[in-house]
């Protein structure tokens, strides 16, 4: 049989493939922009009739359907690896829950922790020659996704990019159960960025200063990540690398320019990896059939031992706050969870390991509640129910507006006082005071 003809038998219908779903089912939904979209309307439309099934979802770019559901606890559970806008909205109604990772570590929870998949589902692009299908800018764990599936049903997108990669950046028709064809084809783009403010400018400035030529970069998700982007890809720097979890808009204006080649890496040189792609079109287009960029599994991306074999690492993510003992939430705000670990605290690990490596955690020193009232992102412990997603003894620099610090090494005292010297004016004093009375502020001993 030519995979002209397995594909033509295995066509179907999203409301009919959706019903390999059964109640108590474990079911994959892709992951980012590999999310499923027509499957989601047909099994939102289906799941009424079901009890207990159990839906793992990952960076929702848009809601799914089946989040409106209505009495959706009744039917399902939504288990995220990392939240967004949407998990956060419909958080409170009880049927999200999260579930803590390291990124680099969740193909081995496929293949070892999880219990099996009854029915596997994501985005994929369009067949080549070879019968195969890309999985495209969200291969990151696919691949062991559908090692453990029992039922396998791609979404074909024709607008989704074919994204080029070392090995299981793509799947086998022969391996499919069921091929879905999407009927309005787009491809989910990040929402435009806001512009810059003045803390993320000053934030930026101080990274881009300790960048060296030849480094290699790992950008996280947020504001302050972009901005240092930004200013590279408007620098003089030469000759810089990529190998980050997640590819950004930056990193195409970067290499159209020719900031970025590769040239100077120790692994996979010349090649920009990756283990998935958000952005906009333009960078879909430039990562369609790119033989410079390499979709490669998350195990392999975020391991740190591999991070760490790249001389001038360079690693750049956000947190949420941060307290006197180093300890970074990058993930919570309270009880309230509002994103993931993700791969943070891989590359935090991974930057320290290389040689020249440097592993920063940015914040604004400040920010406004509701109420239009500034609290502190420096504080003299976490609050109740914080993440602490990168612990005391791994966190390198971290910077604000007010200045740069590193903690490598530090005592207590001495972290105290480098905290405490940018974090913002008007919450000194009181910053000390708590210090104090911890037992962690000693000015004649800075080390």
């Amino acid at each position: 049989m030519s995979f002209q003809e397995e594909y033509a038998q295995k066509l179907t219908t999203a409301d009919k493939a959706v019903q390999a779903v059964k109640s108590g089912d474990w079911v994959d939904y892709g992951f980012n922009c590999g999310t499923v979209h027509d499957l989601d309307i047909a099994l939102a439309k289906y799941i009424p009739n079901l009890k207990d099934v159990k839906v793992r979802v990952g960076i929702e770019m848009e809601t799914p359907k089946i989040f409106d559901v209505p009495d959706a606890q009744d039917h399902f559970s939504v288990y995220s690896w990392f939240y967004t806008g949407s998990e956060r909205h419909y958080a409170s109604k009880r049927f999200i829950t999260t579930v803590p990772h390291r990124f680099s570590e969740m193909p081995g929870y496929y293949r070892n922790e999880l219990p099996p998949i009854d029915v596997a589902m994501c985005q994929v692009s369009p067949m080549d020659k070879h019968g195969y299908f890309s999985f495209g800018p969200s291969g990151a764990m696919q691949y062991s996704v559908f090692q453990r599936a029992k039922h396998i049903i791609v979404e074909v997108n024709p607008k989704l990019p074919r994204c080029l990669g070392g090995y299981q950046e793509s799947v086998p028709i022969s391996k499919v159960d069921a091929i879905v064809e999407m009927q309005d084809p787009y491809v989910r783009c990040m929402p435009d960025s806001k512009p810059s403010t003045e803390v993320d400018l000053a934030v930026a400035k101080q990274i881009v200063k300790m960048i060296p030529n030849g480094a290699c970069l790992q950008l996280g998700i947020g504001g302050m990540p972009n901005t240092v982007g930004s200013l590279l890809a408007e620098s003089d720097l030469k000759d810089l690398g990529v190998h980050t979890e997640m590819y950004v808009d930056a990193y195409v204006k970067m290499a159209e320019r020719g900031i970025i080649n590769g040239r100077k890496k120790n692994v996979n040189p010349g090649m920009q990896v990756y283990a998935f792609a958000s952005g906009h079109q333009e960078m879909y287009d430039y990562l369609d059939d790119n033989a410079s960029c390499m979709a490669m599994p998350v195990d392999y991306v975020n391991d740190p031992r591999i991070i760490g074999q790249h001389d001038n690492m360079i690693s750049i993510n956000n947190i949420v706050n941060i307290d006197l003992y180093g300890q970074a939430n990058g993930e919570s705000s309270g009880f309230r969870q509002i994103s993931g670990a993700g791969g943070q605290l891989d590359f935090v690990l991974g930057a320290y390991l290389s040689h020249g490596g440097k592993s920063f955690l940015c914040c604004s020193s400040t920010f406004m509640d509701k109420q239009g009232k500034a609290h502190s992102r420096i504080l003299p412990v976490l609050e109740p129910g914080s993440i602490t997603t990168d612990t005391r003894p791994n966190t390198q620099y971290v910077v604000t507006e007010f200045g740069m610090v590193n903690l490598k090494g530090v005592s207590a005292w001495g972290r105290a006082e480098r905290l405490i010297s940018i974090a913002h004016p008007d919450f000194r004093e009181q910053l000390i005071k708590a210090a104090e009375k911890q037992g962690i502020w000693r000015r004649s001993n800075k080390i």
